[in-house]
């Protein structure tokens, strides 16, 4: 028995704190949590019955930036003055940042509650104590930045070979220091068809549509990485359309975590970099699915479809034929299309960009119909000498159309049969007394 713990603390009840980092250290770290709540034993041996066990923050770092409510609700009830010793197996499971650690040994001290690991019990009131508490807090802090620091470098001198491979897109399969193709000639043909249909229908959401109004679905990958095939989204094939590994481009560092405070709690959110600020980008590290050229093209295609000064848009509702080309001569901006009328069928050019910015003064508004019209006749006699060919040409292009969606099909249908053969197989290998097995295979 220590001489640091007084009737008066076993009195009061005793909280033993368990925690680990993260999710694969509580799934996958037994040993490491039959210690901590092992400590629940020495507690026993010290005096105490009343043991309240904290260990909702199973998963959860201690760095400080994310909210530990196990951790909260042990230093509340020291603040009250109903807890005698506060124990963890090390006493870097209770912070490893010092704010909250100097925050926690302070209230000790207050409401005089002693802290135990494994190996000593620290009195706060004592300045010997708090100094050590002190010191092994910094440490702890600096042990964490230092093992991070080596983590996140050798990860990037592996990025910057080319040769970190966390998740392989869609599509790809992790070779030995390097992607490699799908075998699958389904997957390949599915996201070649995304490359042809952006280049050709050049905007996101209209390739995103055509696929819907076919009903072609694409595929997907799971924390497995097996693929599986459902209907696509906006966010799967602009994720598939700016991802560089389909130019044959490794890239690392694309994005970085930024850390802001609401309220007084961190937030961390994603930001995308600049190309030029990536950590790796190394061109024809792999095959690609289109060439590097033609990548750029799609990344040039989607960035024009963009809403703002510089860029064109994609096409918006309404009649307006010149809608995101016209510019105003004085100020430069974009005009802007409004329609007016009882029917909102009266079309009008507008530079008002300035004002709803700036509050500046509005620069010119016209009417559009007969800007529209004469642009019309313009467009007409430029291309009517190449009517003929330009019908033959949509001809073609409608039966290269109809092409794709007959060979997409085709590969559903292949893959359908193999599926269908397999539990075939299945099924009549199975003893049909064996209703368990049977019934399941009968449902396939």
């Amino acid at each position: 028995m220590s001489d640091k713990i007084r009737p008066t603390h076993l009195a009061r009840k005793a909280i033993l704190y368990v925690r680990q980092s993260s999710a694969y250290q509580v799934a996958h770290n037994l040993e490491s949590q039959r210690l901590q709540y092992g400590m629940r034993e020495r507690l026993e041996q010290f005096g105490w019955s009343d043991i309240d066990v904290i260990d909702e923050d199973l998963g959860r770092s201690a760095a400080g930036l994310v909210t530990r409510s196990g951790f909260d609700r042990m230093v509340a009830d020291v603040c009250l003055g109903k807890v005698g010793t506060v124990a963890a197996r090390e006493v870097s499971r209770f912070a490893r940042n010092s704010r909250e650690w100097q925050h926690l040994v302070e209230m000790c001290r207050v409401v005089d509650t002693v802290l135990i690991d494994q190996d000593t019990v620290y009195a706060p009131r004592l300045s010997n104590d708090r100094l050590l508490l002190g010191l092994k807090g910094s440490l702890n802090e600096y042990e964490l930045d230092l093992l991070r620091q080596r983590s996140v470098e050798a990860r990037r001198q592996k990025a910057r070979r080319g040769e970190l491979l966390i998740v392989s897109p869609v599509g790809y399969v992790k070779g030995e220091h390097r992607l490699e193709k799908d075998p699958d000639r389904r997957v390949q043909d599915a996201i070649d068809l995304v490359f042809r249909k952006l280049l050709e229908l050049g905007s996101v959401r209209q390739t995103l549509l055509w696929f819907h109004e076919h009903g072609l679905e694409l595929p997907v990958t799971n924390a497995r990485e097996q693929v599986r095939w459902r209907r696509p989204s906006y966010g799967m094939v602009y994720s598939m359309l700016t991802n560089p590994a389909y130019g044959g481009a490794y890239a690392y560092g694309k994005t970085e975590q930024v850390t802001t405070y609401a309220d007084g709690e961190p937030r961390q959110t994603v930001r995308r970099k600049p190309r030029e600020h990536w950590l790796a980008f190394i061109p024809e590290a792999h095959e690609g699915y289109v060439s590097w050229e033609q990548f750029e093209r799609v990344q040039g295609a989607i960035a024009q479809n963009r809403l703002g000064r510089g860029h064109v848009g994609a096409a918006q509702r309404g009649a307006a034929l010149l809608a995101g080309l016209l510019h105003c001569r004085r100020c430069g901006h974009k005009l802007l299309v409004g329609y007016t009328g009882n029917g909102h069928d009266v079309l009008r050019y507008q530079c008002r960009r300035g004002w709803l910015d700036n509050g500046e003064p509005r620069c010119i508004g016209v009417a559009g119909l007969a800007i529209d019209q004469a642009a019309s006749k313009e467009i007409l006699r430029v291309v009517q000498p190449a009517a003929i060919d330009a019908a033959r040409l949509a001809d073609a292009e409608q039966s290269r159309q109809l092409d794709d969606v007959a060979a997409a099909w085709h590969h559903d249908l292949q893959a359908a049969h193999y599926h269908a053969k397999r539990a075939q197989k299945q099924f009549d290998q199975v003893d049909p007394d064996n209703r368990l097995v049977a019934d399941e295979l009968e449902r396939r």
